[in-house]
């Protein structure tokens, strides 16, 4: 397998500097890709998701794993080189890239189909480079097949926007026909309320956006409110999506008995005190999400494929990286924002 000067390069934005998204912590840059492996694929890009993730790698929310790491883990691309044991995958096929990138495959949280917790994972834009680039290397054990039928920007939120909504959505355990609450409402949200909604769920919306609230409304939603208000009714379930700690408290004491509420983000601010006996009383739970499988991938992207989502994309070519992860940060992106081609 042998590859071409430009093959071996990328044009790329890394994180520079942790700081403030507004204050400029990516660079653009030319860099040498990582070495194509036998289970690697060489991918041209085709879109990219901003995920809020990046931005709390960018902003030193996170700290890096690989200095001047390209983030971006939500990625839309073509085979162009496929390594010999890069097990169904062939040059020109569309693949996908998400956030687990590397599991050791032998703990005993893999071995339990726990791959989520293995204390020696890796991911995408964090660990590795992501797809803030016009290419870059993915392992094809940790790759999607993905569809012909719809374009590249409404692919790329599915792949970490949608499949996190999806482990919180079953990580929350709501009933069937039941109640559900998503407290806040960004890119995660505005799919997740779709697949409860195909479900047959209720979903009622608290976030402090408004023009996030019409949307909720758009898309079924049967109440849209303030962060902090009550829904009209107790419910069975709840997500809580902005990274707020202090929503964590307003969530559980929504809950009605037995329910439980799901902490989607990796990032959360710090939790105020909680009262026993109205936050956590008559057996209501509080669990966190932790990644993702790559069978909760499988299972999104055939659930997505039924149940074909409304995805509200705001496009920004490649080259405007750094003002995507800006109005990210200043909430600006109403749906979520998807990096294309230049």
């Amino acid at each position: 397998m042998t590859t071409t000067t430009t093959e071996r390069t990328t044009t790329a934005w890394v994180v520079d500097h942790p700081a403030p998204a507004a204050e400029g912590p990516l660079r653009h840059v030319e860099h040498p890709l990582p070495a194509l492996g036998p289970t690697r694929l060489l991918v041209d890009v085709e879109a990219c998701g901003v995920c809020r993730t990046d931005l709390h790698l960018a902003e030193g929310d996170l700290h890096p794993h690989l200095p001047r790491c390209t983030p971006g883990h939500e990625i839309v691309g073509r085979v162009r080189i496929a390594g010999p044991a890069a097990d169904g995958f062939a040059v020109g096929d569309r693949v996908g890239a998400a956030w687990l990138a590397g599991t050791c495959g032998v703990c005993r949280y893999c071995r339990a189909g726990r791959e989520n917790l293995c204390p020696h994972s890796r991911y995408t834009g964090w660990d590795l480079h992501g797809g803030y680039a016009d290419r870059t290397v993915v392992d094809a054990r940790y790759a999607y097949h993905l569809p012909e039928d719809r374009p590249a920007e409404e692919l790329a939120p599915l792949l970490c926007a949608g499949i996190i909504g999806y482990r919180a959505l079953e990580r929350a355990e709501l009933p069937p026909g039941g109640r559900l609450g998503v407290y806040g409402f960004g890119a995660s949200a505005h799919l997740t309320t779709q697949l409860a909604l195909a479900r047959g769920a209720t979903v009622h919306v608290m976030t402090r956006s408004a023009e996030a609230r019409r949307l909720a409304l758009e898309l079924g939603a049967a109440s849209a409110a303030g962060a902090h208000d009550p829904p009209p009714e107790p419910l069975d379930a709840a997500i809580l999506f902005a990274p707020a700690g202090d929503l964590v408290p307003v969530a559980l004491a929504a809950l009605d008995r037995g329910g439980t509420l799901a902490v989607a983000g990796i990032h959360l601010s710090d939790i105020p005190r909680l009262d026993y006996q109205q936050h956590l009383f008559q057996e209501r739970t509080l669990r966190s999400v932790t990644a993702n499988t790559r069978a909760d991938g499988r299972a999104y992207l055939a659930e997505a494929a039924r149940h074909r989502p409304t995805v509200r994309v705001r496009r920004y070519p490649m080259s405007r990286a750094d003002a995507a992860l800006a109005d990210l940060a200043a909430d600006r992106i109403t749906g979520v924002g998807v990096l294309v081609p230049s």
